[in-house]
């Protein structure tokens, strides 16, 4: 008599969020061993209460009790920062194995922060109860730095990020929706989320600074890439600039190589997933709105500083839910549950 299988079971909690619908839809589309999943909602008082579709049928969203997660093989934390620090913890404690993807321990010490195909060996030897799933911005700019480092070696880099108004969920988004219309409508636009009108406007900050000048994110990113690499001392430096645009980081980054090369050479290094090098030359592909939904890092424009054959720019978009959260966890989950990313 053969044996059937058993399925992997999952959990998501937070299916309200942006990151938590966009794990859940990864998981409808994608390739996956046989598993079956469980979604929670904070939000939710009573079962049956609050539905949505899976592989377009009809799911119930349960009310969050702990114990139903005991037991799980894997549990996506999608949830707000409160939540998903009570079940994080959880974890850690050992009474299941999750992947936070709220960026709430993205600063703790004692949870790895993984890119997928950067840091991730380490899962194959040893599985932590808890992983953390990085900025999207760490999963971009570590992923080019990963390739381009070990060829050229680095002598400092710095970087300039276009954050979309979907880095503050669906509020960000409602926000500059609602602003547009006003403003195309003659009307006064109201804010909440930003400071300042967003819509038709740009943001040199949204987030207080520093004695530096600094945000706490901007240092916080500098930090993860630095986990990320392995690299405590990476000579880097980054400022965000808040765009009116509602999906996509967009990233210029200026680098200088210790060893001279050309831009062949830096393409050649960016043409393998996630990566997609765009025929930057004749058109101009790597923009928000072509990158948006898709699952690749693009590569748009390289140059190469005519006075210094070893300083260059480049320009990659991502989409910030897709490449930037939910297929970096989707492909750390596939090596937790020991089945190899296609």
């Amino acid at each position: 008599m053969t044996k059937t299988k058993s399925k992997h079971r999952l959990a998501l909690v937070g299916t309200g969020s942006l990151r938590g619908q966009e794990i859940k839809n990864i998981l409808a589309q994608k390739k996956f061993p046989a598993f079956e999943i469980e979604l929670f909602d904070p939000e939710v008082q009573e079962d049956y209460s609050k539905l949505t579709q899976f592989k377009k049928e009809p799911m119930v969203v349960h009310s969050l009790a702990p114990a139903a997660l005991e037991g799980k093989d894997l549990v996506f934390l999608a949830s707000d920062a409160e939540t998903s620090e009570a079940m994080g913890k959880l974890a850690l404690a050992g009474r299941f194995k999750a992947i936070d993807l709220s960026e709430t321990f993205n600063d703790r010490e004692n949870v790895p922060l993984i890119v997928s195909g950067v840091n991730d060996d380490t899962l194959k030897t040893s599985i932590p109860p808890l992983l953390a799933n990085p900025h999207a911005v760490t999963i971009i700019l570590s992923g080019l730095f990963h390739r381009i480092v070990p060829k050229f070696g680095l002598k400092r880099a710095v970087s300039f990020v276009l954050r979309p108004v979907s880095a503050f969920d669906d509020a960000g988004i409602q926000e500059l929706a609602s602003q547009s219309v006003a403003l195309l409508n003659s009307s006064i636009p109201k804010t909440k989320v930003f400071k300042e009108q967003i819509a038709f406007n740009i943001l040199s900050h949204t987030d207080p600074l520093d004695g530096d000048g600094f945000t706490s994110l901007e240092r916080r990113l500098v930090t993860e890439i630095r986990r990320v690499l392995g690299r405590p001392e990476f000579p880097l430096v980054l400022s965000i600039i808040q765009v009116p645009v509602f999906h996509t980081y967009s990233v210029m980054t200026y680098f200088e190589l210790k060893d001279e090369a050309d831009i062949a050479e830096i393409e050649a290094l960016l043409k393998s997933a996630p990566f997609k090098m765009t025929p930057f030359r004749t058109s101009c592909e790597a923009t928000p709105l072509k990158v948006s939904g898709k699952d690749e890092i693009f590569v748009g424009q390289i140059k190469r500083e005519p006075d210094n054959p070893k300083a260059f720019w480049i320009w990659l978009v991502a989409d910030n839910l897709t490449r930037g959260a939910a297929l970096n966890a989707f492909e750390l989950a596939r090596k937790i549950l020991g089945v190899e990313t296609r």
